[in-house]
């Protein structure tokens, strides 16, 4: 199959993508597509930004458009799973672009926004569901949605959706499903567990695999440039005055990381942005709109935007961190040198980072090249590092601007600590099952942060002073007995028995 108009696709298909000037389809689509039109089973391995995504949407698409059938109330035809908000959204997107001239519904939900109107877009069905398997859970718990009419389930990125903890939340949503369904599972790499879920799960399905396990891009060119931690900050900072440089990513390991990159490159009077798991759903577009709308040049991102975010005109990624789980270099990378276009990939790499250096060319079977420090870079000595870090220690956390008493994205009234060590648990912010789409990196797991539970305004994070006991205010009708103390504990706000269950709204789960 050399040309879309081969597979025998419905023509308002046809129509949309030749105006979205595609004529040729990637190796993986065509391989998958025309069993994908069969109602055949698939799994299909290929790396991110081969075009999965058309791959499993044109046949989804060809068959809506061929059957006459409705979606049931609070219920949908075909569920698509992904594991990160990004992904969801683009796979929906994709699915608009595609199915512009056919007459179908789709949504996609996913946490950190009101679950309300999310619940209110499901009330009459929709003919295709893009979603993330925390968020669909708290639906389907709230008679919100039922599976009970789905005709196609796709899983999409699949490994990644187990290293994030999501298969005891994908093995109930499966038994949910109808028996007679047509299952298409894709992913970049098949380990033993992602090979047990296809087997349990599909049907004598269609094997379909483009490309080596955790191969890099052919056309990223990549070097690697040793020095210690205090140098990074002003290696990047010098790294990203080159003009060449039209677009880049950079990757850290944590989230906190990923804020220090922004501050630093701030004072160095380059502007940034962040985005991972702590910021809420509106910090995230906006995030990711600036960057592809070229407003904003530098994205610094954890590894929750290594795959599936398909931006173009990445010029550059740098990897200001290493990843320790050596599969994630290549979808790091793979972010640059898309639709054959070159790209660089750069990655510094300090003394505990050569272990996973060495992981890395293991995996992909090849040296990365050294590199020395750029021209005119001199970098910092080790102890002027250290007392640069410490001078930031000393520093007073910034404020976020803002009114007075203005919630800034999903932290407390003022931003402060909450936004930094908690991220869940509230509207607008990233919930506790939502949190395990980005893994933590202290090696404690992936556990949720939780709020206070009280509600109460945390101001700018300072902790609130203590009254000493016998100075605290009685609660309104509570007995007391002679020696002061209540003759019995108060219910406190929020339900039976006592447990305040502020932090446990469902809402903003994804």
């Amino acid at each position: 199959m050399t040309q879309f108009t081969d597979f025998g696709l419905a023509p308002p298909v046809l129509r949309a993508l030749a105006e979205a000037g595609y004529t040729a389809p990637t190796p993986i689509q065509a391989q998958a597509i025309p069993p994908a039109m069969e109602g055949r089973d698939l799994c299909g391995i290929a790396q991110t930004g081969t075009g999965k995504t058309a791959a499993f949407a044109l046949p989804i698409l060809h068959r809506l458009s061929l059957s006459a059938n409705r979606a049931p109330r609070r219920g949908c035809r075909v569920l698509v799973l992904s594991p990160t908000r990004e992904l969801a959204s683009q796979i929906a997107e994709s699915f608009s672009d595609y199915g512009r001239h056919l007459r179908y519904t789709n949504t996609v939900v996913f946490g950190g926004v009101t679950i309300g109107r999310q619940e209110r877009a499901l009330a009459p069905g929709v003919d295709i569901l893009v979603a993330t398997p925390g968020r669909l859970i708290d639906l389907i718990d709230r008679r919100a949605l039922t599976l009970e009419g789905v005709e196609i389930l796709v899983l999409d990125e699949a490994d990644q959706m187990l290293d994030l903890g999501f298969i005891h939340a994908l093995k109930r949503i499966v038994k949910m499903l109808p028996r007679e369904r047509q299952s298409l599972f894709f992913s970049a790499t098949m380990p033993k567990n992602i090979a047990g879920l296809a087997d349990q799960y599909l049907s004598n399905p269609v094997q379909v695999a483009v490309t080596p396990v955790a191969t890099t891009a052919e056309r990223v060119e990549q070097q690697v440039i040793f020095c210690h931690t205090g140098a990074k900050q002003a290696l990047l900072g010098h790294v990203l005055r080159d003009s060449a440089i039209k677009r880049v990513l950079v990757f850290t390991r944590t989230k906190h990381g990923a804020d220090r990159v922004v501050r630093g490159l701030e004072k160095s009077g380059i502007a940034g942005a962040a985005i991972h798991g702590n910021k809420s759903q509106p910090q995230r577009e906006r995030a990711l709109a600036g960057f592809r709308d070229g407003s904003c040049r530098v994205l610094v991102a954890t590894d929750i935007a290594a795959r599936g975010i398909d931006v173009e005109g990445v010029t550059h990624v740098v990897n200001y961190d290493l990843p320790n789980v050596p599969e994630s270099y290549v979808h790091r990378i793979g972010r640059t040198a898309r639709a054959g276009a070159d790209g660089l990939a750069i990655s510094f790499c300090n003394d505990e980072e050569r272990a996973y250096l060495r992981d890395i060319e293991r995996i992909t079977r090849q040296k990365v090249p050294v590199a020395g420090f750029p021209e005119g870079f001199v970098p910092p000595s080790r102890q002027e590092a250290a007392e640069t870090a410490a001078d930031e220690e000393r520093r007073p956390p910034r404020q976020p601007q803002g009114r007075p008493g203005q919630r800034q994205g999903h932290g407390r009234p003022g931003g402060g600590r909450g936004q930094e060590a908690r991220g869940g648990g509230r509207p607008g912010g990233q919930s506790g099952r939502d949190q395990r789409a980005e893994p933590r990196q202290d090696g404690r797991g992936g556990q949720p942060g939780r709020g206070n539970g009280q509600g109460r305004p945390q101001g700018s994070g300072q902790a609130r002073p203590q009254q000493p006991r016998s100075e605290r205010p009685a609660e309104a009708g509570a007995q007391r007995r002679p020696d002061g103390r209540p003759a019995q504990r108060p219910a406190r706000p929020g339900g039976e028995g006592g447990r305040a269950i502020g932090w446990l709204d469902r809402s903003p789960r994804s």
